[in-house]
């Protein structure tokens, strides 16, 4: 079966303090190094095909130890790209609670569009058409890849091949450094892990 992992960047002086979107120039803080570098012992004795990641600089920087540790190059992939929040990046999240939008996010996300950017349906969408090209392009049963991506994007995919409604999609947590696994086995996927934390563990041992 082809499996796809699927992995948050790790931490950025934005995580819970505000929402980076698609700013450039948004890189890994030291915690953030460390989780990468742990990532990459725990994908080492994976037989990788290959690593992809959104071109942002947290996530190519989560995706490169990986990388480096089965050498291989990180293939940069605009479906892996993160949620477009148009106006509402480099927001504080302080400031966004305060807003009526802020509550139709948690709520009941399939019905809003950020102002100037992407709805949660045509993320979702676009994250689903993604990981479809790359299962087909890896259609091998015994390939394993990695896809280095952001939380809610994650959670889209998930949802999308659990069967969830993608209202409920907010309920799934995705933190740092997470690695959430989707095999499939003629066509039908299964989730194997979710949200799986133990890059994290490493580096708070440290």
């Amino acid at each position: 079966m082809t499996i796809i992992n699927l992995v948050r960047h790790g931490e950025n002086d934005f995580v819970g303090k505000r929402l980076a979107g698609k700013l450039p120039g948004v890189h890994l803080n030291s915690r953030g190094l460390t989780q990468a570098e742990s990532l990459g012992s725990l994908f080492e004795s994976h037989e990788l095909q290959a690593v992809y990641a959104s071109p942002l600089e947290r996530t190519m920087e989560t995706a490169e130890p990986i990388a480096q540790r089965h050498a291989l190059e990180v293939v940069p992939r605009q479906g892996l790209m993160e949620l477009d929040i148009g106006q509402w990046q480099g927001k504080t999240l302080k400031s966004l609670r305060r807003l009526k939008l802020w509550s139709a996010v948690l709520s009941t996300p399939s019905m809003i569009r950020f102002p100037g950017g992407e709805t949660y349906v045509e993320a979702q969408g676009r994250i689903v058409g993604e990981l479809e090209d790359l299962r087909s392009r890896h259609a091998n049963p015994k390939d394993i890849i990695v896809c280095v991506t952001h939380a809610d994007i994650i959670k889209l995919a998930i949802a999308h091949y659990l069967g969830l409604p993608l209202d409920f999609f907010q309920r799934l947590a995705i933190a740092p450094a997470s690695i959430s696994t989707l095999a499939f086995h003629d066509g039908r996927p299964r989730l194997m892990h979710l949200n799986d934390m133990r890059a994290t563990r490493v580096d708070e041992r440290e």
